[in-house]
């Protein structure tokens, strides 16, 4: 049915039944709801007869400086919602409703949407997503190279040490067990979304061993890429610094990305090189895009290690190039000059080659200690991303946590000091450590350059993503440090860069973390506070908000995030986390109804 459509002054409501599209930024309504907006308000040049707007609300967030989501002007109105969606925004003078916020002074702004959340095994453990949720965090995108699943038993038996840990039952294996669980189980207090991981893919399939796929192996892939977009995943994801995703070729990249093409998904990766090759990683990123034929983005971008300092702008302008030639490429980042990942990475990749019981049998080897030693050392390094030696070495990789006990001493403690403690080279503490946590640890490394990051952070193209899961103040996600991002990336942003600093305005900051983040996964009813949206709402107080979490002293949520709104419900109500637990599953576009559920 075609259908015409009329902008309406003032307010914008919700009819039921009605159909919206959002075009440059202004809203539009097709003409039988302008028709009823016109018999209620008074406007004339529309048609009368359609259905009154409801003046009547679950909830009314009055007086709020509103900040929608897609780059335009804040300006002083209300939100009224009903249900899990948003019924209208404006100017709601006379409306009632069951619970009304005074948000005078604070923005009103859509849900943050975290790009790389990394908390599909964190919410397992504990359903409040704590430190997201304190962020303004509604929604998140993960699922990094090696996603959630699918898994066969033996990519469980390699997990179980950290799932015995928590307490997690593995008891899903499809990417749709996983989605079952959490809408029958889990309960999240936030929206979870993921890819399917191209690298976990390899895994159920090939193994962690470095060869080519076979025809057969490459087939048995793109089935299960196949299943897990039917399943609901986003797109298809690479790790390409990590095993086994780094063994990974283009061709084989290129054939599982098509797949999740075939289905309106995406393509994320943390691309092959952030440091010394990071141009031709970059024209890998764009052959994908081209090849496959879908959009592309770069999961934290950097320029990273001391001698690619200051390539930012070079980055960036290769980015628009690709995009001026018809590639959809972007990119989004965390807003810290650290990075973080595990232990294992500072190793030579021949040393991880194989997966967790080869690298261990490697390491107790005494012959082959002082080839990965000098390996470490190796500045010229091509065939592995280097972060011993482009950290600085031991001064400048920090041991943030631990899953065995006995060594949660050294958490917070540099390489170099771990190794004075055990009275031995760094790099042999390094591989002690990896063997007595078997594997399991995780670093923060010194690898960034604050002006690349400014840099990064003021162009449109780049947006939000902490890199890190979901942490907590108390429970068992409080037993270990962790990264300041996983509790201040988003009012890091707010209050630093764009309150303090003036770096970007609070409308682009606020695009970055809603509409464009929608719009990279196609998630088209959240992002923006319009009528007919979904009901993810974060607001804060621009004057207050602000990142507490430090690299010393990380376990501390953010401030200034007052109300946060998932699914219509308030998950954060004065600044504290409610028992409200609506959190649901975010299905990508290849979506399919099981058979018994038709």
């Amino acid at each position: 049915m075609r259908l015409s459509f009329f902008k309406v002054p003032g307010s914008w409501f919700l009819v039921p039944g009605s159909r919206f599209k959002v075009l440059d930024s202004r809203f539009w309504v097709p003409a039988a709801v302008a028709a009823g907006i016109a018999a209620l308000t008074g406007v004339s040049g529309v048609p009368a007869g359609a259905q009154r707007p409801t003046n009547r609300f679950d909830v009314l967030i009055a007086h709020g400086r509103i900040v929608d989501g897609t780059g335009s002007p804040w300006f002083v109105g209300d939100v009224g919602l009903v249900g899990d969606r948003i019924a209208a925004v404006g100017s709601l003078t006379g409306a009632t409703a069951t619970t009304r916020l005074d948000a005078t002074n604070l923005v009103v702004a859509p849900g943050f949407i975290d790009l790389l959340g990394q908390s599909e095994f964190n919410v397992l453990v504990d359903n409040r997503a704590a430190s997201k949720i304190l962020q303004g965090v509604t929604t998140e995108v993960t699922g990094e190279g090696s996603s959630i699943a699918p898994v066969n038993d033996r990519m469980i038996k390699e997990g179980a040490d950290n799932a015995q840990h928590f307490g997690v039952a593995q008891d899903w294996r499809t990417l749709g067990d996983y989605f079952k669980r959490l809408e029958a189980r889990t309960h999240p207090a936030i929206n979870v979304g993921t890819f399917v991981g191209a690298g976990g893919l390899r895994n159920f399939v090939i193994g962690k061993d470095d060869r080519r796929a076979t025809p057969a192996e490459l087939d048995a892939m793109k089935a299960l890429a196949a299943r897990a977009m039917e399943e609901g995943a986003l797109g298809l994801s690479t790790s390409l610094q990590y095993v086994p995703d780094r063994f990974a070729d283009l061709n084989e990249i290129v054939a599982l990305a098509q797949v999740a093409s075939r289905y309106g998904g995406v393509y994320f990766t943390h691309q092959r090189s952030e440091s010394g090759r990071i141009f031709e990683s970059l024209d890998e990123v764009f052959a994908i895009a081209e090849q496959a034929h879908l959009p592309a983005e770069i999961w934290h971008l950097k320029t990273a290690y001391k001698a690619n300092w200051g390539k930012m702008p070079e980055v960036l302008a290769r980015i628009e190039a690709a995009r001026a030639r018809g590639l959809d490429v972007t990119a989004n980042q965390y807003p810290y000059p650290r990075a973080s990942n595990g232990l294992d990475a500072c190793l030579p990749l021949w040393v991880r080659e194989g997966g967790l019981d080869k690298m261990l049998a490697r390491l107790r080897d005494p012959s082959l200690r002082d080839r990965i030693k000098t390996d470490m050392a190796d500045r010229a390094a091509t065939t592995w991303e280097n972060q011993w030696y482009g950290a600085g070495g031991g001064d400048g990789v920090m041991l943030s946590s631990v899953l065995n006990t006995e060594l949660r001493k050294y958490e917070g403690m540099s390489l170099t000091e771990i190794g004075k403690a055990m009275g031995k080279d760094p790099r042999d503490a390094v591989m002690d450590l990896v063997i007595a946590d078997r594997g399991e640890s995780s670093v923060i490394i010194s690898i960034m350059n604050e002006d690349d990051v400014r840099a990064a952070l003021k162009h449109p193209l780049v947006g939000i993503g902490t890199d890190s899961g979901a942490q907590a103040e108390d429970g068992k996600l409080s037993e270990s440090k962790s990264h300041p991002r996983a509790w201040g990336s988003f009012p890091r942003i707010l209050g630093k860069y764009v309150r303090d600093e003036h770096l970007l305005t609070l409308e682009e900051a606020i695009r970055k973390m809603t509409s464009k983040a929608a719009n990279r996964v196609h998630l088209t009813d959240r992002g923006i506070l319009r009528p007919g949206m979904m009901a993810d709402i974060t607001i804060f107080d621009p004057a207050t908000i602000h990142d507490v979490s430090t690299f010393d002293d990380p376990k501390h949520y953010s401030v200034g995030v007052k109300h946060v709104f998932v699914n219509g419900r308030r998950v954060v109500a004065d600044g504290a986390i409610t028992n409200e637990r609506p959190g649901r599953p975010v299905r990508g576009p290849g979506f399919r109804l099981p058979a018994d559920a038709r």
